[in-house]
């Protein structure tokens, strides 16, 4: 075997926790090859309500420290990548027959002041009355609060973690997969297996599986391993209609079940909606919403909002299958801890660390002290350094995307409004290495798809793993909600002849 194929570790999954494990571990001088079976943030990590959020409904739980931590992460997240992430208001109507005001004062009190905040405001009762976020409800709620937390692309998350740890120096294998791993001589040796069926063997001082809804799975199959904790299959769908109130506040509603469901600016042009807490038993690859869903999200809103809303609404679904940590005394879904454990298992002086269970907004330092453990176990000095770090494009100054973006503009006069203002948000500082040295945009190559030029395509497939329409459509963007209805096939069509004609176009030209 020769050395290329020998790293330091190897990170089995390449959703928000497996990208942040390999990002810090990279950024700590270890060598990583980080794999994925699929695309980067192909399930739960593209799935998510897309909130960088305390959860103040943990706070019903007593879930205490899981919220502390999550609130001290959003303002670090919301600097590290201010193009991707960003403050959000959200309104809660008072409802009182559900729980009285006094008690989400006091809740509210606590979210404000549980974690030192500079980014954001803190809560407020207000008049619905009177604010704007009152006029599509109906009439009866006339009072409500209003507190903040904060919004993210999930999946471009995804992307940016992986980027950064190949920038600096790790690989990432994305649609390769994990089939075997065993203990030799100190080191783990693992059979890995490409899309086209062939195999290969790398050699690791150490393994991270992070493989989400199939960490059991990755332990028990491909690891032979067994492990002192499990997850719980929770499915979490969405809905998302066209937009159903002009102001850019979200709203959180309470249930009677005692569950919440969030309404949420969405894309400029919808509204996103849930999510539901289904036990989940199936393959997490083939999970999806399901009538009893959809019709459940209808009513919760229809709870609230004047204008009522039906299946026959909904623009478009997702769902993913979150691997929430087992424990006792959790009789349902919405009360399993959304907190992590690590597990790390040493024998034989080749470490294995599993990942159990987590949410996006923790997913930093969860990743900082997988780094920490493992740099730990392979003898490793290496310093935390992720807290102060910005992630690709969110090197953005002070924190502060509104001038970047004017700036950006204007240097770019030429692009349409609705480019420029799309290529800022997703790309960040990085926008300007997808623009390249074009000055008119006739320079940006063919029109592949509506809005969808060769330069942005050559960047994604170059520097973003993607590789097909899927990934362009629905991960790296969510252009595909906005194609016209009836024509995502042709669309998606077309991004898949560019990527199969420019790889085989380019491979030639060399």
């Amino acid at each position: 075997m020769n050395q290329e194929n020998r790293y330091d570790l190897l990170v089995v999954g390449g959703g928000i926790n497996g990208a942040g494990i390999a990002r810090d571990a990279a950024g700590r001088g270890l060598s990583v090859l980080l794999c994925e079976q699929d695309d980067l943030a192909s399930h739960t990590s593209s799935a998510s309500t897309k909130l960088i959020h305390g959860g103040l409904r943990y706070l019903e739980y007593k879930e205490f420290g899981l919220v502390r931590k999550a609130l001290q992460e959003r303002e670090t997240l919301l600097r590290a990548a201010p193009h991707i992430m960003w403050p959000l208001r959200f309104v809660m109507p008072h409802m009182p027959n559900l729980r009285p005001a006094w008690l989400i004062r006091m809740g509210l009190f606590l979210y404000d002041h549980l974690a030192k905040r500079e980014l954001l405001p803190g809560s407020r009762g207000i008049d619905m009355r009177r604010h704007a976020a009152g006029a599509p409800l109906i009439d009866s709620i006339r009072r409500g609060f209003v507190y903040s937390d904060g919004w993210v692309d999930d999946a471009r998350l995804v992307v940016l973690n992986a980027l950064d740890a190949k920038e600096r120096g790790a690989t990432i294998l994305t649609r390769t997969k994990l089939v075997s791993a065993q203990r030799n001589n100190g080191e783990w040796q693992a059979l890995l297996r490409r899309a086209d069926g062939s195999t290969f063997d790398v050699r690791a001082r150490a393994v991270a599986n992070a493989a989400g809804p199939w960490v059991g799975e990755v332990l028990h199959g491909a690891l032979g391993r067994e492990a002192r904790h499990s997850v719980r299959l929770v499915k979490g769908s969405h809905i998302v209609t066209k937009r159903l109130f002009e102001h850019d506040h979200a709203y959180i509603f309470q249930n009677p079940d005692k569950r919440i469901i969030f309404a949420i600016p969405y894309e400029h042009d919808f509204t996103l909606i849930g999510t539901t807490d289904v036990e989940y038993r199936s393959d997490p690859a083939k999970v999806s919403i399901d009538g009893d869903e959809t019709r459940y999200l209808c009513e919760s809103i229809n709870r609230y909002f004047k204008r009522h809303i039906s299946p026959a609404d909904v623009q478009w679904t997702y769902s993913g299958v979150r691997p929430l940590l087992e424990e006792e005394g959790a009789a349902n879904a919405s009360a399993v801890t959304r907190d992590y454990k690590l597990e790390l298992d040493n024998t034989a002086g080749a470490p294995l660390l599993s990942v159990f269970g987590g949410k996006i907004t923790t997913f930093r330092k969860l990743a900082e002290e997988a780094a920490g453990l493992l740099c730990g176990a392979l003898g490793h000095e290496a310093n935390t350094w992720t807290a102060h770090e910005a992630l690709p494009g969110g090197d953005i100054a002070n924190a502060r995307f509104e001038p970047f973006a004017q700036a950006f503009a204007k240097r770019h006069a030429w692009l349409p409004v609705a480019l420029t203002r799309r290529y800022a948000r997703a790309y960040g500082t990085r926008a300007e290495r997808v623009i390249g040295p074009a000055q008119a945009l006739a320079d940006l190559g063919t029109e592949v798809a509506p809005g969808i030029y060769e330069a942005e395509l050559r960047y994604l497939r170059d520097a973003e793993w993607a590789t097909r329409a899927e990934d362009v459509l629905w991960r790296r963007s969510k252009l595909g909600l906005h194609v016209e209805p009836g024509t995502i096939a042709e669309v998606g069509a077309a991004i898949d002849r560019w990527f199969a004609t420019a790889c085989v176009s380019e491979a030639a030209s060399h």
